[in-house]
């Protein structure tokens, strides 16, 4: 699905709504009791120090964004994000609070998924009151214009195109996201660049391409399929690239297809949309849940961000509902019907519209005259062109595979998983370690989580078959899950509660506590540990700048500070997060300035 990045005025709206009502909704499910803030020096000081801590990661964010230190960047910045959500205030009552986390959340976005906007960094640090160096802010936004990964090439017909509900300005290819989280390039990307053969644009003027022709003519006029279209030459062109160089590429879709098909047909029945019409997620994904395109169109269904927001797919910090099986399925089929109920029924608009937006739809058909796809084709951008007809082909294929040289081709078995409402911020180890699997096949089972923490808010989480009752049963009892302290054991047969204990280290009392009052004879238990289960990782040892001292107690070193070093420098330095500096030489910022051949102190980790 795509959409114009040019109209980031919309973007711009969809994403400020979406934080506004996103956050209320946690902090109310959470049950941090909302107030409001009033115009009182007690309601303005909060405000203040909240932007001012959100500041002081967001600025530190930068500093390693800068370095290229990309996961330690995310970490701040989802620290940034997390000072508004654990605040125990309503944001969406205070304009400042309301309109400095909207353009927080926007601005880290833009920055974690470069397209041709630049990120408004000097515009948020006016808004929030953050005194962010200049140079630091140029830079770090000339990054989200650079192309770390080289130029992909970009026709001038296709330099309007991108997939998932929306349309992007020629971009460079860039990369995407601050964490190591692995994505797969969206078939799409190939398909703008496709140019069909001589031989199979000829296939329709041989004797058994016109025999083809009527064949499919008529299963269209029976209603076999589903619904109605026109047939066309460019749709049996684009049989023929299937039979020839595409067909690895058709059978790897229709053997994936089988693990996701049953659930989209399911849910597209539900919505009133036509059941074959799941077969754009071949086209858009390869059904590929984590394919991503080079203009950070996501998912299953290729959204990018602003059509996924319109449609309640959630992109923060924590998740990116994009990824989602069911969430982002849903939306595709509500999409579908609003393009369908706008063009009259009419598929093949509607189809279009998905790939480049309603907008370019609209505009072809009034320089065409007439609501028909054919008749505007010639005004549609050319990835729109091989689009649609691609998809009907690839519909025509996965319905009769035998007749086109697919019947050996095996559908994946339909995956198969169970769900459990787990307790804010659950650590996926915890989970993992509960359903018998590990945190790689939990991430798997759940593309849209952006961590290995749940949102901190009560959330879904998909499990292995069969161990959604034993994962359920723990988590109501325990009272210790939420913030991930936590460790997973065992209880051994015939073990009793004080050999438990001591094979643990806790108490017994300790452990009865956290596991609802009792100790079951068989299982699994939850153990309260002193360090978090997921742990963020941080920079090595400084090299150049400020020079450390030989080591003191308890791990801090004292600093010399050399000219032009700031708390966030030394900091960056150090891997540390420069709020803890800050905190630790009692400075408000960490833009404080700092006077050459003074000390501060820094505890590396």
């Amino acid at each position: 699905m795509k959409f114009i990045l040019k109209r980031v005025s919309n973007l711009t709206v969809l994403i400020t709504l979406f934080s506004v009502s996103f956050l209320h909704a946690q902090i109310s499910t959470s049950g941090s009791g909302l107030r409001n803030i009033g115009p009182d020096n007690a309601g303005e000081a909060k405000v203040n120090q909240i932007t001012a801590d959100a500041g002081i990661y967001f600025n530190q964010g930068l500093l390693n964004l800068q370095d290229n230190r990309r996961s330690q960047a995310r970490v701040d910045f989802d620290k940034s994000v997390e000072v508004f959500l654990m605040s125990n205030v309503n944001v969406k009552s205070n304009e400042k609070l309301k309109n400095c986390y909207s353009q927080l959340i926007e601005t880290v976005f833009r920055m974690e998924f470069p397209s041709s906007q630049l990120p408004q960094i000097k515009g948020l640090a006016v808004t929030c009151g953050w005194n962010i160096d200049g140079q630091l802010a140029d830079s770090v936004a000339k990054l989200s214009i650079a192309s770390p990964n080289g130029i992909l090439n970009v026709s001038p017909d296709n330099a309007l195109i991108r997939s998932a509900g929306g349309v992007v300005g020629q971009s460079e290819f860039q990369q995407v996201g601050f964490s190591d989280q692995k994505f797969e390039p969206s078939p799409l990307d190939e398909l703008s660049k496709l140019e069909l053969t001589p031989e199979e644009i000829n296939v329709v003027n041989t004797p058994e391409g016109r025999e083809e022709y009527v064949l499919i003519e008529r299963a269209i006029a029976n209603k076999s399929l589903g619904f109605k279209f026109t047939m066309h030459p460019k749709v049996q062109q684009f049989l023929s690239y299937y039979r020839g160089r595409g067909r690895q590429t058709m059978e790897i879709g229709l053997m994936r297809s089988g693990q996701f098909v049953r659930m989209a047909r399911q849910i597209f029945r539900e919505e009133g949309i036509p059941e074959n019409i799941v077969w754009l997620g071949q086209v858009e994904s390869a059904w590929k849940p984590t394919a991503k395109s080079w203009a950070a169109a996501s998912g299953l269904w290729q959204f990018i961000p602003g059509t996924g927001t319109r449609y309640g797919l959630r992109i923060n910090g924590y998740v990116d509902e994009r990824n989602s099986f069911e969430k982002a399925t849903r939306a595709s089929a509500q999409y579908l019907k609003f393009l369908a109920a706008r063009y009259g029924g009419n598929w093949e608009l509607g189809l279009a519209g998905y790939n480049c937006g309603e907008g370019n739809v609209d505009r072809a058909i009034r320089r065409a005259g007439v609501a028909d796809f054919w008749a505007a084709y010639p005004y549609l951008p050319k990835e729109t062109r091989d689009y649609v007809p691609n998809i009907l082909a690839t519909i025509l294929i996965a319905n009769n595979p035998n007749a086109y040289g697919f019947g050996h081709v095996r559908p994946a078995a339909p995956l198969q998983y169970q769900t459990v409402r787990v307790p804010p911020s659950t650590s996926l180890a915890t989970v993992a370690s509960l359903s018998d699997t590990t945190v790689d096949h939990i991430r798997w089972l759940n593309p849209e989580f952006r961590s290995n923490v749940t949102p901190p808010e009560p959330y879904i989480v998909r499990v292995p078959m069969g161990r959604g009752d034993n994962v359920a049963a723990v988590l109501r009892k325990s009272s210790v899950v939420n913030g991930g302290n936590v460790a997973v054991r065992s209880v051994v047969k015939g073990e009793t509660a004080q050999q438990l204990a001591n094979r643990t280290g806790m108490s017994q009392e300790a452990l009865i506590a956290a596991n609802g009052g009792a100790i079951p004879t068989n299982g699994k238990v939850v153990v309260p540990t002193n360090q978090k289960l997921v742990k963020p990782t941080y920079s090595s040892r400084p090299s150049g700048g400020a020079t450390p001292s030989p080591a003191t107690t308890k791990g801090i070193q004292n600093v010399v500070v050399k000219p032009g070093d700031t708390v966030a420098k030394i900091a960056a330095r150090f891997g540390v997060p420069a709020v803890e500096v800050a905190r630790l030489n009692g400075f408000s910022s960490v833009n404080t300035p700092l006077t050459a051949g003074r000390t501060i102190r820094v505890q590396p980790r």
